[in-house]
């Protein structure tokens, strides 16, 4: 409990000093004040709707969890946290249910069970939005948790996809639907394995990117002392600085956890992608003044297409499921397309970048005498 709490303090510190440097004052503590119920003496804590905001509201996000969700989610994560004692798993697995009951309105296929079940999804999405920021308030979240909150998603999503789509079936024996259900399945499991590769293997890239910079900034610093040189660390690797923008985060890319109290308003892309459309950062600046990502039609969106679009649109007007599921498909599809293009971009720069990295480093290692040369390769691979 001790080094919980010295981890959450920290925490509390990085986030104070992250706001001084860019608005120049300190934002002021969280106020978190305990109270005792008078039942059982259980500690309360007393979390403000500011704290809120500034914890658990991602620094980019969803449009659709931005100005339909969150506005909701944070009350009731004020609430739960101050009044009870729910935990995020149980707001996982009350997310399922909720996702379950719409599916089976979904199943039923008039036209009120198709708005109940749309209302009942939009619920259960809230309960899943308020268990990830449950778990950043209080600190409980965990890898189980995680992995709990992930794959209940999915069962949500194959649920709800059959229920909708084999309700429509029945009400119509249009066996096109039993192929758009396999699309939507297909489409949220490609989106989701996509993701986690692509953050992978930029993390990786990252992380490859960085030892060598390192490596080949120690090679100069060595060489340039076994000439007679007299430098300080950072005095060397003027010419590698380059490197560094190779590989930047990317918003719609990279999956992000930072929260609103945790982000110094960074605006990077990589540098392959901004330099081939200009205008694309001033749009993407006006979305994220307002925490909206650039990619507007992500899983999220596709997901609200599909489960609360699709059956309010088919209740006012029937046969209107496939086509607005189309779209939705179309508009996740696009974006994909967007984010891999960026990808390859990135993964460009950085092929660029490692390259004149290991002729720097293959340089500076030729400039050290046999033996220098030795003990510096020694260094670097302890060092790696």
């Amino acid at each position: 409990m001790t080094t919980g709490l010295r981890l959450r303090e920290n925490k509390e510190d990085r986030n104070r000093t992250a706001d001084t440097i860019v608005s120049g004052r300190e934002r002021p503590p969280a106020r978190i004040e305990l109270r005792y119920e008078r039942e059982d003496n259980h500690p309360m804590a007393n979390f403000t709707l500011e704290d809120v905001r500034q914890r658990t509201y991602k620094a980019r996000d969803a449009w659709w969890t931005v100005l339909l969700v969150d506005p909701l989610a944070s009350r009731l994560v004020k609430f739960t946290a101050n009044r009870t004692r729910v935990t995020p798993n149980q707001l996982t697995v009350g997310a399922l249910i909720l996702g379950l009951a719409a599916g089976g309105c979904f199943a039923v296929a008039g036209w009120p069970w198709l708005l109940a079940g749309a209302l009942l999804y939009h619920l259960s999405f809230t309960l899943d939005c308020m268990d990830g920021k449950i778990a950043r308030l209080k600190g409980t979240g965990s890898v189980f948790g995680a992995w709990l909150d992930y794959i209940f998603d999915r069962v949500r999503v194959l649920a709800c996809a059959i229920a909708l789509m084999a309700g429509q079936y029945a009400a119509t024996h249009n066996v096109a639907y039993v192929w758009t259900a396999v699309a939507v399945v297909f489409l949220d499991m490609l989106r989701y394995m996509d993701a986690l590769e692509i953050y992978k293997v930029r993390s990786q890239m990252r992380a490859t990117l960085n030892a060598a910079r390192e490596e080949a900034r120690d090679l100069e610093l060595a060489a340039r002392r076994a000439n007679g040189e007299v430098l300080d660390a950072d005095e060397v690797g003027e010419d590698l600085r380059s490197a560094e923008g190779a590989l930047r985060e990317d918003p719609e890319a990279d999956m992000e956890n930072r929260v609103v109290g945790d982000d110094p308003a960074a605006k990077e892309l990589q540098q392959g992608f901004e330099a081939r459309f200009p205008w694309y950062a001033r749009i993407r600046n006006v979305l994220m003044a307002g925490r909206i990502r650039p990619h507007l039609i992500s899983g999220i969106e596709f997901q609200m297409g599909v489960f609360i679009v699709a059956p309010v649109a088919a209740a006012i007007v029937p046969g209107a499921v496939i086509p607005v599921v189309a779209l939705s498909a179309l508009g996740m599809l696009t974006f994909e397309l967007i984010i891999i293009y960026k990808f390859w971009l990135a993964s460009r720069d950085y092929s660029r970048s490692m390259a004149k990295l290991n002729g720097k480093i293959e340089e500076y290692r030729l400039q050290l005498p046999a033996a220098r040369r030795e003990t510096a390769d020694a260094a670097v691979g302890s060092g790696g």
